[in-house]
């Protein structure tokens, strides 16, 4: 049997123009025909240009047949309601061009017109070629899809022989972009990972028929395997997304029935050791769940108050059984029982009144005797009851008992603490060394509040007083259990210490403006080093100035501000009307990826955290499930609509001593990130986003959050309003903070939340808040570096595409345009009015015909954004290297070098920069005189021009000189921009 086939790489398409000839941004694709078979690349949306980068491969039916056979490939375009489309020309190759891999090279194809009078036209880059490798699979066809949900089918190629025949994409930038486009060209930028896994780009919905699945790439280069997919499922109430009926509470989730079992408390138990005594538990059955109790020592009345609840579709039982029994050193004793019928249990209904727990006689099976009596509360409800957060589930257990710690398990809402602050004025100090007249010392203040320490420059005197005069920041979270201590040294000698002071924050000043806070004066307490006050030897103290205030004006940073959840002050008297609320539904996880081995395969303890301002939230663990059901509603007041709200998906490490090689840790699976402004209000969103990590293999899909999500709005007048408010606290401007300080401060922020939060119970452990709160985002990642260099690049892309048509204006590529524009300007200059106007039209015009192609999803993470699926593996392993680094002194110097390398671009970019500027100082500067003379005479000559010349005509023939014909043009550089050239900078006078 043979395994040849017909590998083609559909690489690019240049210069695409639809059959209607119009120069408008297109939606395209490319299909592949080729001996019966047929696939599809992925859809790029409004782009003339388009690059696919995918690899296919064919089976070849008859190898002896293969000179007869051609490969066919058609360049489609979307019409405008993306629901037909068209064709822009296609490529014909005979099979007696086809090669081998080693003899292949990238070609572009003239595209053939659909029709003789089509104005059609482009060109399309493949590379064909044939192979016989063995390992080697054919691509799967997709089946037929609409083009509704602007989603192209795409082939599934193996990843080996993907990874083996992508290679090398250096980065590159055009002629006319800026300097700084060079700087990471010549860096490896290895895309054969990207290519193995956009070929594995399949749509493969997992969802019920019940559960429509419409997928979004979010732009033309997200693969659609890491694209947002949304749902359509049957939420609480029987409310349907996008229908009328809408529940009061808990419409954002799934309906699911729990029963719920209420141990309450025991009495009258009799005794059952030899002593006398009874140590009572007690253990709840239906079927192969069991939950257990903790056990009281020496006692026939415990109290419990223990809630387990069982999920009804997961009971195989017909009965429950409630026990009592003696927890004993070798066999623990049978105490009594109390069995009920499930059909016999009553369904109650939010917002019915709690049911009340009832006394139930023991019965010991065996003599039909009464064992005392136990309170008991059995019901069935959903997890809008009020006992669903507090209660022990048997989703978040083994199938054999759920009586793992509580504190692991259940869901819990925290509230972050209220983070000030501190602001030390040092201002002077007086009678440092009193019994030494001659002596001039050289002393700084320390200040420490916890782990946090500052200090004052060093200041010499020359008298036995010293002056600073600085503000040193700290941040503290109420109730403040940390003192502020001062303390005065000398610089030359660290263990000698003047004397210190201790100032409770509690009592210190709190300000919520820029007002002045009254000053101290501080006596300065020496100690010998044992917490004992040094006896005194002088007759005057030792004192510090000191002006120390809690500054609540300010919005304390604990996360980036670029996806900031709050931006109130921390004075409450200065918070504003809530102008919205949040309702986020945590529905389920689909495909999770194993992240322990337990009884000798791969599972996850996963559970859900969500922040949003002040307030987050954890769903219970659903424990041994990769597919876990939470549905899980919560509810936040929306302060600013230009707030992002961050959900996370962690692996819970602390269950069963399971610590493995992670040291105990909650692993992270992946978080989600939505902005509250892109929203739209009063409307439901439910789609299953991505959870995509990055690794030091590059960027892995970890599996699919499901959420629901509706932002409704309270005061649209209030929110309109915040648009036109600054983004952050008055304070931070008025008194601004420096980017380094923030710094600085935020990440002592998060160290002081997470410490915060590891104390409440459960636990919400550091690991998780630094991870949500995006800790170590502050460190140095060249994959980083090339992403934001290539964001500001796209910004000024329409700038550069103005520039171009401003060129080809000026080129009379298009005579017609060319003369259109000149006509375009002669009525802007005679009728200057209509400029403003014009401009401001056509902007609104714009606006309003991009409504139909606005976003129907909320924003998510891209990978080819990020470069996250063409970073070098190096890139990567430098991004995941520890602070400080913990890689070898060889590996360490390569990435020094390379660090060098791209800083001296930057550097040299820069000063190309100052250079520029220099030199239009250097007109007026007289630093070349003959230059600066020329200048002058200019400016004689054109302030007489201009007086005796209307401004209109000389704009009119400036216009008319920029855009003069190319006849009319000459090779060399104009003559102003030589004399710009020739004028001196300042870098003859750097070292």
């Amino acid at each position: 049997m043979h395994n040849l086939k017909l590998g083609v790489e559909v690489e690019s398409a240049h210069n695409l123009i639809p059959k209607d000839g119009k120069h408008s941004f297109i939606t395209t694709f490319v299909e592949l025909h080729f001996d019966g078979q047929k696939f599809r690349t992925t859809v790029k949306e409004r782009d003339l240009h388009p690059v696919w980068s995918e690899s296919f491969f064919f089976n070849v039916s008859d190898p002896t047949d293969l000179p007869n056979l051609k490969l066919e490939a058609v360049v489609y375009s979307n019409n405008k309601n993306g629901r037909s489309r068209s064709s822009i020309g296609k490529v014909c190759i005979s099979g007696t061009s086809f090669v081998p891999y080693s003899d292949a090279v990238l070609l572009h194809y003239p595209l053939e017109k659909a029709a003789i009078f089509s104005r059609a036209r482009g060109e399309l880059g493949l590379k064909v070629f044939v192979t016989d490798d063995p390992s080697v699979w054919s691509s799967k066809p997709f089946p037929a899809m609409g083009f509704s949900s602007q989603v192209s089918s795409q082939s599934n190629v193996a990843e080996s022989i993907a990874q083996k025949f992508a290679g090398s994409v250096p980065e590159s930038f055009s002629a006319g972009k800026k300097e700084l486009g060079h700087i990471f060209s010549n860096l490896p930028n290895q895309s054969s990972y990207a290519d193995s896994r956009v070929n594995q780009m399949r749509f493969e919905p997992h969802q019920k028929a019940s559960k429509p699945v419409h997928m979004y790439p979010g732009s033309s280069s997200q693969p659609v395997e890491y694209s947002l997919k949304e749902t359509s499922p049957i939420l609480g109430g029987g409310r349907v997304v996008g229908g009328v009926k809408r529940a009061i509470t808990h419409d954002l989730v799934e309906p699911m029935q729990f029963m719920f079992v209420r141990v309450v408390k025991a009495r009258g138990l009799p005794s059952k050791d030899v002593t006398g005594s009874l140590d009572p538990y007690v253990e709840v059955r239906v079927g192969n769940y069991k939950g257990i109790t903790r056990h009281f020592e020496k006692t026939g009345n415990p109290e419990w108050n223990a809630v387990f609840a069982f999920a009804k579709e997961r009971m195989q039982s017909s009965v429950l059984d409630v026990v009592v029994m003696d927890k004993d050193i070798l066999k623990d004793g049978f105490v009594g029982i109390v069995r009920f019928d499930l059909h016999e249990i009553p369904t109650r209904v939010p917002p019915d009144s709690p049911l009340a727990p009832e006394w139930y006689h023991l019965e010991n099976q065996r003599r039909g005797k009464k064992n005392g009596e136990l309170m008991l509360a059995v019901w069935i409800g959903t997890q809008a009851d009020e006992a669903f957060p507090d209660a022990c589930h048997s989703d978040a257990a083994s199938p054999v008992d759920i009586s793992v710690p509580p504190s692991h398990i259940r869901s819990k809402v925290y509230h972050s603490p209220r983070l000030w602050y501190v602001r030390a004025n040092v201002i002077e100090a007086q009678d440092l060394v009193a019994g030494e007249k001659n002596r001039f010392p050289d002393v700084y203040v320390k200040a420490q509040i916890g782990n946090q320490v500052l200090k004052t420059r060093s200041v010499r005197s020359q008298t036995m007083n010293a002056m600073w005069n600085e503000d040193l920041m700290f941040v503290a979270s109420e109730p403040f259990e940390e003192h502020l201590i001062l303390s005065v040294e000398e610089a030359s000698n660290k263990d000698e210490i003047f004397g210190q002071v201790i100032i409770p924050l509690s009592t210190v000043e709190k300000r919520a403006d820029d007002r002045i806070v009254q000053s101290r004066w501080y006596n300065l307490q020496k100690s010998n080093g044992d917490g004992t006050e040094e006896p005194k030897k002088y007759k005057f103290a030792t004192r510090i100035h000191l002006r120390v205030s809690l500054d609540g004006g300010y919005h304390v940073l604990d996360e980036s501000a670029h996806y900031s959840s709050d931006f109130r002050p921390t004075a409450k008297q200065l918070w504003k009307p809530s102008v919205g609320i949040l309702e986020v539904g945590i529905l389920n996880a689909n495909g999770l990826h194993p992240m322990k081995t337990r009884n000798g395969r791969g599972t996850s303890d996963t559970y859900c955290v969500a922040k949003y301002g002040h307030k987050w939230i954890r769903t219970r663990t659903i424990i041994d499930s990769l597919s876990p059901k939470y549905n899980e509603q919560y509810t936040w007041e929306v302060y600013d609509p230009a707030t992002v709200l961050t959900v996370g998906v962690f692996d819970n490490g602390q269950l069963g001593g399971e610590k493995g090689s992670n040291g105990g840790k909650d692993l992270k699976i992946g978080k989600v990130r939505i902005r509250i402004s892109s929203l739209e209000t009063n409307r439901a969103y439910t789609h299953y986003y991505p959870l995509l990590v990055l690794h030091p293999s590059g960027v892995k899909k970890m599996g699919e959050l499901h959420l629901a999500i509706r932002f409704t709005c309270t005061s649209f007048v209030n929110m309109m309003f915040m648009y036109s408010r600054p983004l952050l606290p008055k304070m931070h401007y008025v008194r601004p903070l420096s980017a380094t300080l923030q710094d600085m401060l935020r990440h002592q922020a998060v160290k002081i939340v997470a410490t915060r939060l590891a104390r409440a119970e459960p636990p919400l452990r550091k690991e998780v808040v630094e991870y949500m709160s995006d800790a170590d985002s502050h460190l140095w990642s060249m994959r980083r570096s090339k992403a934001n260099f290539h964001r500001l690049m796209s910004v000024f892309n329409g700038l550069f595409s103005l520039a171009k048509w401003f060129g080809d204006v000026c080129r009379w590529k298009s005579p017609v345009t060319t003369v259109l524009v000149h006509i375009l300007f002669v009525m802007l200059v005679c009728f200057p009015e209509l400029i403003l106007p014009t401009l401001f039209l056509y902007m609104s015009v714009i606006g309003l015909w991009s409504y139909r192609y606005r976003e129907k999803y909320p924003s998510h993470m891209n990978t080819r954004m990020s470069y996250a699926d063409s970073a070098h593996p190096d890139e990567l392993d430098e991004e995941f290297d520890t602070f400080p680094t913990s890689c070898s002194l060889e590996l360490v110097r390569m990435r020094y070098d390379r660090l060098r390398y791209v800083a001296g671009r930057i550097q040299k970019a820069v000063g190309d920069v100052a250079t520029q500027g220099e030199r239009f100082q250097a007109l007026l500067s007289w630093r070349d005189p003959r230059a600066t003379a020329i200048f002058i005479m200019f400016c004689i000559l054109a302030a007489i021009v201009f007086y005796v010349t209307h401004f209109q005509i000389f704009t009119v023939i400036a216009g008319f000189y920029m855009m003069r014909h190319p006849r009319f043009r000459h090779k060399l550089p104009p003559a102003p921009l030589n004399f710009l050239r020739r004028l001196p900078a300042k870098t003859d006078s750097m070292l």
